[in-house]
Protein backbone atom coordinates (compact mmCIF):
# COMPACT_ATOMS: atom_id res chain seq x y z
CA UNK A 1 0.00 0.00 0.00
CA UNK A 2 1.23 3.49 -0.74
CA UNK A 3 2.71 5.12 2.39
CA UNK A 4 0.49 7.81 3.91
CA UNK A 5 3.40 10.00 5.01
CA UNK A 6 5.57 11.51 2.31
CA UNK A 7 8.71 13.59 2.77
CA UNK A 8 9.62 16.40 0.43
CA UNK A 9 13.35 17.08 0.13
CA UNK A 10 14.40 20.65 -0.49
CA UNK A 11 14.75 21.46 -4.16
CA UNK A 12 11.99 19.19 -5.47
CA UNK A 13 10.74 20.37 -8.83
CA UNK A 14 7.09 20.59 -9.90
CA UNK A 15 7.05 17.00 -11.16
CA UNK A 16 8.44 15.67 -7.89
CA UNK A 17 6.00 17.78 -5.90
CA UNK A 18 3.11 16.44 -7.95
CA UNK A 19 4.27 12.86 -7.40
CA UNK A 20 4.50 13.45 -3.65
CA UNK A 21 1.09 15.11 -3.56
CA UNK A 22 -0.50 12.29 -5.54
CA UNK A 23 1.00 9.67 -3.22
CA UNK A 24 -0.09 11.47 -0.06
CA UNK A 25 -3.65 11.76 -1.39
CA UNK A 26 -3.68 8.13 -2.55
CA UNK A 27 -4.62 9.31 -6.04
CA UNK A 28 -4.27 6.91 -8.98
CA UNK A 29 -0.92 6.91 -10.77
CA UNK A 30 -2.73 7.92 -13.95
CA UNK A 31 -3.65 11.30 -12.40
CA UNK A 32 -1.51 13.69 -14.43
CA UNK A 33 -2.21 16.78 -12.34
CA UNK A 34 -3.67 17.73 -8.98
CA UNK A 35 -7.26 18.93 -9.31
CA UNK A 36 -6.66 21.40 -6.45
CA UNK A 37 -4.91 24.75 -6.73
CA UNK A 38 -1.44 24.69 -5.10
CA UNK A 39 -2.28 27.08 -2.27
CA UNK A 40 -1.32 24.68 0.52
CA UNK A 41 1.49 22.64 -1.05
CA UNK A 42 1.67 18.85 -1.01
CA UNK A 43 0.08 17.43 2.15
CA UNK A 44 2.21 15.33 4.47
CA UNK A 45 -0.56 12.75 4.76
CA UNK A 46 -4.27 12.25 4.31
CA UNK A 47 -6.63 11.95 7.28
CA UNK A 48 -9.81 10.02 6.69
CA UNK A 49 -11.48 9.67 10.11
CA UNK A 50 -11.59 11.35 13.51
CA UNK A 51 -13.12 10.69 16.91
CA UNK A 52 -12.52 12.82 19.99
CA UNK A 53 -8.83 13.71 20.12
CA UNK A 54 -7.90 10.93 17.67
CA UNK A 55 -7.32 10.94 13.93
CA UNK A 56 -6.65 8.10 11.50
CA UNK A 57 -4.85 8.38 8.18
CA UNK A 58 -5.58 6.56 4.93
CA UNK A 59 -3.38 3.63 6.02
CA UNK A 60 -5.16 3.24 9.37
CA UNK A 61 -2.41 4.78 11.51
CA UNK A 62 -3.74 6.53 14.62
CA UNK A 63 -2.71 10.04 15.73
CA UNK A 64 -3.30 12.17 18.82
CA UNK A 65 -4.52 15.57 17.62
CA UNK A 66 -3.11 18.47 19.64
CA UNK A 67 -3.82 21.08 16.97
CA UNK A 68 -7.58 20.66 16.48
CA UNK A 69 -7.53 21.88 12.90
CA UNK A 70 -5.96 25.13 14.16
CA UNK A 71 -8.27 25.56 17.18
CA UNK A 72 -11.42 24.57 15.28
CA UNK A 73 -12.54 21.18 16.63
CA UNK A 74 -12.65 22.33 20.24
CA UNK A 75 -15.04 19.52 21.20
CA UNK A 76 -12.94 16.93 19.39
CA UNK A 77 -13.71 15.21 16.12
CA UNK A 78 -17.17 13.86 15.29
CA UNK A 79 -18.75 14.94 18.57
CA UNK A 80 -22.04 13.01 18.81
CA UNK A 81 -24.16 16.02 19.81
CA UNK A 82 -22.94 18.02 16.80
CA UNK A 83 -23.32 15.04 14.45
CA UNK A 84 -26.88 14.46 15.63
CA UNK A 85 -27.76 18.16 15.26
CA UNK A 86 -26.46 18.14 11.68
CA UNK A 87 -28.33 14.94 10.85
CA UNK A 88 -31.60 16.23 12.25
CA UNK A 89 -31.32 19.66 10.62
CA UNK A 90 -30.34 18.17 7.25
CA UNK A 91 -33.61 16.24 7.30
CA UNK A 92 -35.61 19.33 8.26
CA UNK A 93 -34.42 22.48 6.48
CA UNK A 94 -31.08 23.41 4.89
CA UNK A 95 -31.49 26.82 3.31
CA UNK A 96 -34.05 29.50 2.48
CA UNK A 97 -31.84 32.65 2.24
CA UNK A 98 -31.62 35.49 4.72
CA UNK A 99 -34.74 37.08 3.26
CA UNK A 100 -36.52 34.85 5.79
CA UNK A 101 -35.96 33.88 9.40
CA UNK A 102 -35.01 30.38 10.56
CA UNK A 103 -34.99 28.77 13.96
CA UNK A 104 -31.42 27.95 15.05
CA UNK A 105 -29.72 31.23 14.13
CA UNK A 106 -31.47 33.58 16.51
CA UNK A 107 -30.91 31.14 19.41
CA UNK A 108 -27.18 31.08 18.66
CA UNK A 109 -27.13 34.89 18.50
CA UNK A 110 -28.87 35.15 21.89
CA UNK A 111 -26.35 32.77 23.46
CA UNK A 112 -23.33 34.57 21.99
CA UNK A 113 -24.66 37.92 23.17
CA UNK A 114 -25.11 36.52 26.69
CA UNK A 115 -21.59 35.06 26.77
CA UNK A 116 -20.26 38.47 25.70
CA UNK A 117 -22.11 40.29 28.46
CA UNK A 118 -25.22 41.36 26.55
CA UNK A 119 -26.23 44.54 24.83
CA UNK A 120 -25.19 43.54 21.32
CA UNK A 121 -26.32 42.15 17.99
CA UNK A 122 -24.82 39.48 15.72
CA UNK A 123 -24.12 39.16 11.99
CA UNK A 124 -23.51 35.57 10.84
CA UNK A 125 -21.11 34.62 8.07
CA UNK A 126 -18.97 31.62 7.03
CA UNK A 127 -15.44 32.23 8.32
CA UNK A 128 -13.15 34.37 10.43
CA UNK A 129 -12.06 36.43 7.44
CA UNK A 130 -15.70 37.20 6.64
CA UNK A 131 -16.36 38.13 10.26
CA UNK A 132 -13.44 40.57 10.14
CA UNK A 133 -14.63 41.93 6.78
CA UNK A 134 -17.96 42.69 8.43
CA UNK A 135 -16.15 44.43 11.29
CA UNK A 136 -14.13 46.56 8.86
CA UNK A 137 -17.25 47.60 6.93
CA UNK A 138 -19.03 48.35 10.21
CA UNK A 139 -16.11 50.54 11.33
CA UNK A 140 -16.14 52.44 8.03
CA UNK A 141 -19.90 53.02 8.16
CA UNK A 142 -19.64 54.07 11.79
CA UNK A 143 -16.71 56.41 11.19
CA UNK A 144 -18.18 58.06 8.13
CA UNK A 145 -16.52 59.28 4.95
CA UNK A 146 -12.91 60.32 5.52
CA UNK A 147 -12.70 58.46 8.85
CA UNK A 148 -12.11 54.91 7.75
CA UNK A 149 -8.63 53.75 8.79
CA UNK A 150 -8.29 50.60 10.90
CA UNK A 151 -5.12 50.25 12.98
CA UNK A 152 -3.83 46.74 13.76
CA UNK A 153 -0.58 45.26 15.06
CA UNK A 154 2.49 43.79 13.44
CA UNK A 155 2.41 40.02 13.88
CA UNK A 156 -1.37 39.90 13.64
CA UNK A 157 -3.47 37.68 11.40
CA UNK A 158 -6.99 38.70 10.40
CA UNK A 159 -7.69 36.79 7.17
CA UNK A 160 -6.81 36.42 3.49
CA UNK A 161 -9.42 38.46 1.67
CA UNK A 162 -7.90 41.63 0.23
CA UNK A 163 -9.11 43.82 3.10
CA UNK A 164 -8.34 41.42 5.94
CA UNK A 165 -4.99 40.60 4.35
CA UNK A 166 -4.10 44.28 4.57
CA UNK A 167 -5.35 44.36 8.16
CA UNK A 168 -2.94 41.48 8.84
CA UNK A 169 0.33 42.87 10.14
CA UNK A 170 2.65 40.72 8.03
CA UNK A 171 4.01 42.85 5.17
CA UNK A 172 5.63 39.90 3.38
CA UNK A 173 2.15 38.51 2.74
CA UNK A 174 1.04 41.76 1.11
CA UNK A 175 3.55 42.11 -1.68
CA UNK A 176 2.18 39.58 -4.17
CA UNK A 177 -1.27 41.18 -4.05
CA UNK A 178 -0.52 44.88 -4.26
CA UNK A 179 -2.23 47.23 -4.57
CA UNK A 180 -4.30 46.31 -1.54
CA UNK A 181 -7.33 48.30 -0.37
CA UNK A 182 -6.17 51.43 1.42
CA UNK A 183 -7.20 52.34 4.94
CA UNK A 184 -5.04 50.05 7.09
CA UNK A 185 -2.15 50.94 9.36
CA UNK A 186 0.13 48.76 11.50
CA UNK A 187 1.94 49.46 14.76
CA UNK A 188 4.21 47.50 17.09
CA UNK A 189 2.41 44.89 19.20
CA UNK A 190 1.91 45.66 22.90
CA UNK A 191 3.11 49.25 22.49
CA UNK A 192 0.57 51.87 23.58
CA UNK A 193 2.80 54.78 22.65
CA UNK A 194 3.12 53.49 19.08
CA UNK A 195 -0.64 53.06 18.86
CA UNK A 196 -1.33 56.54 20.21
CA UNK A 197 1.15 58.06 17.74
CA UNK A 198 -0.59 56.35 14.81
CA UNK A 199 -4.01 57.85 15.50
CA UNK A 200 -5.13 60.85 13.46
CA UNK A 201 -8.55 62.12 12.35
CA UNK A 202 -8.78 59.44 9.62
CA UNK A 203 -8.77 56.53 12.12
CA UNK A 204 -12.08 54.84 12.93
CA UNK A 205 -11.06 51.70 14.81
CA UNK A 206 -8.35 49.58 16.40
CA UNK A 207 -8.36 45.82 15.64
CA UNK A 208 -6.37 43.48 17.91
CA UNK A 209 -6.20 39.83 18.98
CA UNK A 210 -6.09 38.90 22.70
CA UNK A 211 -3.43 36.35 21.76
CA UNK A 212 -1.62 36.62 18.45
CA UNK A 213 -2.13 32.99 17.46
CA UNK A 214 -0.60 32.90 13.99
CA UNK A 215 2.00 35.45 15.03
CA UNK A 216 3.57 33.00 17.48
CA UNK A 217 1.04 32.69 20.36
CA UNK A 218 1.80 36.06 21.95
CA UNK A 219 -0.71 37.05 24.66
CA UNK A 220 -1.59 40.66 25.25
CA UNK A 221 -1.22 42.10 28.73
CA UNK A 222 -3.96 43.51 30.92
CA UNK A 223 -2.20 46.87 30.85
CA UNK A 224 -2.11 46.90 27.06
CA UNK A 225 -5.76 46.06 26.49
CA UNK A 226 -6.91 48.39 29.28
CA UNK A 227 -4.80 51.14 27.76
CA UNK A 228 -6.22 50.50 24.29
CA UNK A 229 -9.76 50.66 25.68
CA UNK A 230 -8.99 53.97 27.40
CA UNK A 231 -7.31 55.37 24.27
CA UNK A 232 -10.29 54.39 22.09
CA UNK A 233 -12.67 56.04 24.55
CA UNK A 234 -10.61 59.23 24.64
CA UNK A 235 -10.26 59.46 20.85
CA UNK A 236 -13.77 58.25 19.98
CA UNK A 237 -12.64 55.05 18.24
CA UNK A 238 -14.09 51.56 18.05
CA UNK A 239 -12.11 48.85 19.87
CA UNK A 240 -12.56 45.71 17.77
CA UNK A 241 -11.26 42.36 19.06
CA UNK A 242 -10.52 39.43 16.74
CA UNK A 243 -11.47 36.30 18.72
CA UNK A 244 -11.43 33.95 15.74
CA UNK A 245 -8.78 31.68 17.29
CA UNK A 246 -9.18 32.64 20.95
CA UNK A 247 -12.95 32.71 21.39
CA UNK A 248 -15.35 30.24 22.98
CA UNK A 249 -13.37 28.88 25.92
CA UNK A 250 -10.01 28.30 24.25
CA UNK A 251 -8.05 30.63 26.55
CA UNK A 252 -9.80 29.81 29.83
CA UNK A 253 -12.49 32.51 29.49
CA UNK A 254 -15.40 32.49 27.07
CA UNK A 255 -13.51 35.15 25.12
CA UNK A 256 -9.86 36.07 25.40
CA UNK A 257 -10.45 39.77 26.06
CA UNK A 258 -12.31 38.84 29.25
CA UNK A 259 -8.94 38.04 30.86
CA UNK A 260 -8.16 41.73 30.67
CA UNK A 261 -11.36 43.22 32.09
CA UNK A 262 -12.28 45.21 28.98
CA UNK A 263 -15.50 45.40 26.98
CA UNK A 264 -14.90 45.80 23.22
CA UNK A 265 -17.24 47.52 20.81
CA UNK A 266 -16.97 44.76 18.20
CA UNK A 267 -15.96 41.08 18.57
CA UNK A 268 -15.38 38.61 15.73
CA UNK A 269 -15.32 34.83 15.98
CA UNK A 270 -15.42 31.63 13.89
CA UNK A 271 -13.28 28.44 14.14
CA UNK A 272 -14.68 26.71 17.27
CA UNK A 273 -18.22 28.01 16.75
CA UNK A 274 -19.13 25.18 14.39
CA UNK A 275 -16.58 22.58 15.57
CA UNK A 276 -15.61 22.08 11.92
CA UNK A 277 -18.78 23.31 10.23
CA UNK A 278 -18.09 26.67 8.52
CA UNK A 279 -19.69 29.50 10.50
CA UNK A 280 -18.44 32.86 11.71
CA UNK A 281 -19.99 35.79 13.53
CA UNK A 282 -19.44 39.48 14.11
CA UNK A 283 -20.93 40.86 17.35
CA UNK A 284 -21.24 44.58 18.03
CA UNK A 285 -22.78 46.75 20.70
CA UNK A 286 -26.31 47.68 19.65
CA UNK A 287 -25.49 51.36 19.17
CA UNK A 288 -22.60 50.41 16.85
CA UNK A 289 -24.53 47.72 14.98
CA UNK A 290 -27.31 50.24 14.39
CA UNK A 291 -25.29 52.04 11.71
CA UNK A 292 -25.85 49.07 9.38
CA UNK A 293 -29.02 49.38 7.32
CA UNK A 294 -30.78 46.80 5.19
CA UNK A 295 -28.59 46.12 2.16
CA UNK A 296 -25.34 47.41 3.70
CA UNK A 297 -23.91 43.93 4.17
CA UNK A 298 -24.95 40.36 3.40
CA UNK A 299 -23.75 36.84 2.69
CA UNK A 300 -25.71 34.05 1.03
CA UNK A 301 -24.97 31.25 3.47
CA UNK A 302 -24.39 33.21 6.68
CA UNK A 303 -26.33 31.73 9.59
CA UNK A 304 -28.12 29.20 7.40
CA UNK A 305 -29.93 26.46 9.36
CA UNK A 306 -27.37 23.66 8.98
CA UNK A 307 -24.41 25.70 10.23
CA UNK A 308 -26.49 27.39 12.93
CA UNK A 309 -27.77 24.01 14.16
CA UNK A 310 -24.16 22.87 14.57
CA UNK A 311 -23.29 26.07 16.45
CA UNK A 312 -26.31 25.69 18.72
CA UNK A 313 -25.20 22.16 19.63
CA UNK A 314 -21.58 23.26 20.10
CA UNK A 315 -22.51 26.04 22.49
CA UNK A 316 -24.80 23.75 24.49
CA UNK A 317 -22.02 21.20 24.98
CA UNK A 318 -19.49 23.92 25.78
CA UNK A 319 -21.69 25.34 28.51
CA UNK A 320 -22.59 21.93 29.92
CA UNK A 321 -18.91 20.97 30.06
CA UNK A 322 -17.79 24.40 31.34
CA UNK A 323 -15.00 24.43 28.77
CA UNK A 324 -13.28 27.59 30.04
CA UNK A 325 -12.62 25.88 33.37
CA UNK A 326 -11.43 22.75 31.62
CA UNK A 327 -9.07 24.84 29.48
CA UNK A 328 -7.53 26.45 32.56
CA UNK A 329 -6.95 23.09 34.26
CA UNK A 330 -5.61 21.22 31.23
CA UNK A 331 -3.59 24.22 30.12
CA UNK A 332 -1.86 24.43 33.50
CA UNK A 333 -1.00 20.72 33.35
CA UNK A 334 0.40 20.99 29.82
CA UNK A 335 2.36 24.13 30.66
CA UNK A 336 3.98 22.52 33.69
CA UNK A 337 4.78 19.39 31.69
CA UNK A 338 6.32 21.34 28.81
CA UNK A 339 8.40 23.51 31.14
CA UNK A 340 9.92 20.35 32.60
CA UNK A 341 11.11 19.06 29.22
CA UNK A 342 14.70 19.34 28.08
CA UNK A 343 14.71 21.45 24.95
CA UNK A 344 11.89 23.80 26.02
CA UNK A 345 13.02 27.30 26.98
CA UNK A 346 9.63 28.76 27.88
CA UNK A 347 5.89 28.27 27.46
CA UNK A 348 3.52 31.11 26.60
CA UNK A 349 -0.16 31.46 25.88
CA UNK A 350 -3.47 31.24 27.70
CA UNK A 351 -5.55 28.20 28.56
CA UNK A 352 -5.26 25.65 25.77
CA UNK A 353 -3.67 27.95 23.19
CA UNK A 354 0.02 27.45 23.96
CA UNK A 355 3.43 27.75 22.37
CA UNK A 356 6.56 25.93 23.53
CA UNK A 357 9.63 28.01 22.68
CA UNK A 358 12.51 25.62 22.02
CA UNK A 359 16.05 26.13 23.21
CA UNK A 360 18.55 27.76 20.90
CA UNK A 361 19.14 26.04 17.59
CA UNK A 362 16.35 23.46 17.75
CA UNK A 363 14.24 23.68 14.63
CA UNK A 364 10.54 23.56 15.49
CA UNK A 365 9.57 22.38 12.02
CA UNK A 366 11.70 19.24 12.26
CA UNK A 367 10.41 18.58 15.79
CA UNK A 368 6.81 18.86 14.59
CA UNK A 369 7.56 16.54 11.66
CA UNK A 370 9.12 13.93 13.95
CA UNK A 371 6.18 14.22 16.36
CA UNK A 372 3.83 13.57 13.45
CA UNK A 373 5.81 10.47 12.49
CA UNK A 374 5.32 9.28 16.07
CA UNK A 375 1.60 9.97 15.97
CA UNK A 376 1.24 13.43 17.53
CA UNK A 377 -0.18 16.42 15.62
CA UNK A 378 1.28 19.84 16.57
CA UNK A 379 2.69 22.57 14.36
CA UNK A 380 5.65 24.93 14.13
CA UNK A 381 4.06 28.33 14.55
CA UNK A 382 7.49 30.02 14.26
CA UNK A 383 10.93 28.62 13.39
CA UNK A 384 11.59 28.06 17.09
CA UNK A 385 8.18 27.40 18.65
CA UNK A 386 5.58 24.62 18.64
CA UNK A 387 1.87 25.45 18.90
CA UNK A 388 -0.46 23.22 20.90
CA UNK A 389 -4.25 23.67 20.75
CA UNK A 390 -5.88 20.38 21.79
CA UNK A 391 -9.58 19.74 22.23
CA UNK A 392 -11.10 21.55 25.19
CA UNK A 393 -12.36 18.12 26.27
CA UNK A 394 -8.87 16.59 26.24
CA UNK A 395 -8.35 13.95 28.93
CA UNK A 396 -5.56 13.73 31.50
CA UNK A 397 -4.38 10.52 29.85
CA UNK A 398 -4.18 12.24 26.45
CA UNK A 399 -2.22 15.12 27.95
CA UNK A 400 0.24 12.66 29.50
CA UNK A 401 0.58 10.83 26.18
CA UNK A 402 1.31 14.03 24.27
CA UNK A 403 3.90 15.16 26.79
CA UNK A 404 5.60 11.76 26.70
CA UNK A 405 5.78 11.87 22.90
CA UNK A 406 7.28 15.36 22.90
CA UNK A 407 9.78 14.35 25.58
CA UNK A 408 10.84 11.42 23.45
CA UNK A 409 11.17 13.57 20.33
CA UNK A 410 13.18 16.26 22.10
CA UNK A 411 15.34 13.82 24.07
CA UNK A 412 17.65 12.97 21.21
CA UNK A 413 16.96 16.03 19.14
CA UNK A 414 20.26 17.87 18.98
CA UNK A 415 20.00 21.54 18.06
CA UNK A 416 20.00 21.76 14.27
CA UNK A 417 20.74 24.60 11.98
CA UNK A 418 17.48 26.50 11.75
CA UNK A 419 15.66 26.27 8.49
CA UNK A 420 15.30 29.32 6.27
CA UNK A 421 12.79 31.56 8.09
CA UNK A 422 11.10 32.28 4.75
CA UNK A 423 9.72 28.74 4.95
CA UNK A 424 7.57 29.92 7.83
CA UNK A 425 4.57 32.15 7.51
CA UNK A 426 5.37 34.21 10.59
CA UNK A 427 8.63 35.90 11.43
CA UNK A 428 9.86 38.03 14.32
CA UNK A 429 10.13 41.16 12.19
CA UNK A 430 6.38 41.01 11.64
CA UNK A 431 5.92 41.38 15.37
CA UNK A 432 8.43 44.19 15.79
CA UNK A 433 7.60 46.02 12.61
CA UNK A 434 9.98 47.16 9.90
CA UNK A 435 13.21 48.80 10.94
Amino acid sequence: MTPAAVTHPAGDGPADAHTAHRAAMHAPSTQDRCPLMPTYGPPQLQFVRGEGSRLWDADGKEYLDFLSGLAVTSLGHSHPAVAEALHSQAQTLLHVSNLFGTEPGWEVAVTLDRLLGGGGQVFFCNSGAEANEAAVKLARKWGGRGRHVVVSAFGSFHGRTLATLHATGQPAKHEAFQPLPEGFRHVAWDDLDALAASIDPTVAAVLLEPVQGEGGVNPATTEYFAGVRQLCDERGLLFMVDEVQTGLGRTGEWFGHQHFGVVPDVVTMAKALGNGVPIGACWARCEVAAVFEAGDHATTFGGQPLAAAAAKAVLAVMEAEDVPTRAVKAGATITAGLEALDGVAEVRGLGLLLAAELTGGIDARSVAAEALRRGLVVNAVTPTALRLAPSLLVSDAEVAEALATLASVLDGHAPDQRQDPDLYEHRDDHVKGPT
